[in-house]
């Protein structure tokens, strides 16, 4: 077609709102301006188990997007909204169980990434030859920074994108094309100010505020979501508190956002609708429907689903954490089954959360199961469960 560039770029940006992109950005691929701060931050062992994100060849391919695409001239970034609100008594009923908004419904890699490349099957028609590639958190990009160049948001002090008319309550899409297209201004304020909500309101510390040079700083080692999702062992016995009734994820920092209080609106994607049976569900429920479940009985259950990445045994811990944490009486004879489970991981999260709840019935669970385990780890959790107030 003979159209000029800005036309082009025009032209995509209005098919990408079509796709139901809310916010549309190009900014060139030029080398990132954080790859210095993201080294340190990897140094500082501030990732955790993440060890993807250290990886040298991933290190290099976020600090220079040439590594991923050489050929790669303009990037395309995109938003997709995906609140949804809390049920009634979500969050604040301790006995039910919290998912983070983004993974009530389907994988979001499953949404935006089919609307990315039927973006690019568009240009492709429009444009002989175009080259491109389309990337929804599945390949070491630092999508936020490219985000912020394409004018979407500034970096909050939680660390998240924050668009001053939709908050930050969205997925980032990239696309990667070999065209050289006009860049957006990029988003250079930051309207944080003097705010401190989401500092003040993250349970576990895990919000350190902005470093020398502005950037937010976040340990994702005390982080809920990290430690009901990415974290694989035993979540720390010190943290265990703070994380309430939130079994996967966490929106704490988002939740007290004024940006998102006053601007996020509710999704219309169809494929963001919750699920029942992520929709606030009744701890115990929730507990006794994963022990018994297999693994295969778990991958079916949640297919489609974000959940899936913590495996069964991953989810379980989490809502022994929850049931401990909510400490009534009513859980113990659920924490008694998951204290007879298979996974020494569920066993040893089961028997810090009957030292929770304290009771004599929890104590004669936890001394039954003293003369049966095996396991050190969950032999050390029981010991230490009896030893806790109120159990005897």
């Amino acid at each position: 077609m003979n159209e000029t560039r800005r036309e082009l770029a025009d032209a995509l940006k209005w098919r990408a709102r079509e796709e139901g992109f809310s916010l549309v950005g190009i900014t060139p691929a030029e080398p990132s301006e954080h790859s210095g701060f993201y080294r340190s931050w990897i140094d500082a062992g501030r990732h955790g188990e993440m060890a993807y994100l250290a990886r040298p060849d991933a290190v290099r391919r976020r600090a220079d997007l040439a590594e991923t695409m050489a050929e790669a001239r303009s990037c395309l970034v995109v938003a997709h909204e995906y609140a949804v609100p809390d049920p009634p008594g979500v969050p604040n009923d301790p006995s039910r169980a919290v998912v983070a908004r983004y993974a009530r419904g389907d994988d979001y890699h499953e949404v935006v990434l089919p609307k990315l490349e039927r973006l690019l099957a568009w240009l492709g028609e429009r444009v002989e030859g175009v080259r491109g590639r389309a990337y929804v958190d599945t390949g070491p990009i630092l999508e936020r920074e490219l985000g912020r160049r394409a004018g979407l948001g500034w970096f909050g002090k939680n660390t998240m994108l924050i668009h001053p008319g939709r908050g930050s309550y969205f997925f980032l899409g990239v696309l990667l094309l070999d065209l050289d297209l006009p860049a957006d201004e990029p988003f250079m304020e930051d309207r944080c100010g003097s705010c401190r909500a989401c500092l003040d309101a993250c349970p576990t510390g895990a919000l350190l505020g902005r470093d020398a040079d502005g950037a937010p700083v976040m340990d994702a080692r005390r982080c809920i979501s990290y430690l009901t999702i990415e974290m694989r062992g035993s979540i720390p016995i010190d943290l265990r508190p703070a994380i309430g009734n939130r079994v996967f994820g966490c929106d704490i920092c988002q939740e007290v956002c004024p940006w998102n209080e006053r601007f996020a609106r509710p999704t219309d994607e169809p494929g963001y609708t919750p699920r029942d049976a992520l929709q606030g569900p009744s701890l115990v429920a929730l507990a006794e429907r994963l022990l018994a479940l297999d693994e295969e009985g778990f991958r079916t259950l949640f297919r489609a689903s974000p959940v899936r990445r913590t495996k069964r045994a991953g989810l379980l811990r989490n809502v022994c954490v929850a049931l401990g944490n909510w400490g009534a009486d009513d859980a113990v004879p659920t924490l008694g089954r998951a204290l007879a489970d298979a996974s020494p991981l569920v066993r040893a999260h089961a028997a810090w959360a009957l030292g929770r709840v304290g009771n004599h019935q929890a104590a004669a669970v936890l001394a039954g199961r003293l003369t049966l385990e095996t396991d050190t780890e969950v032999m050390g959790e029981v010991r230490a469960a009896l030893t806790q107030p109120g159990v005897s």
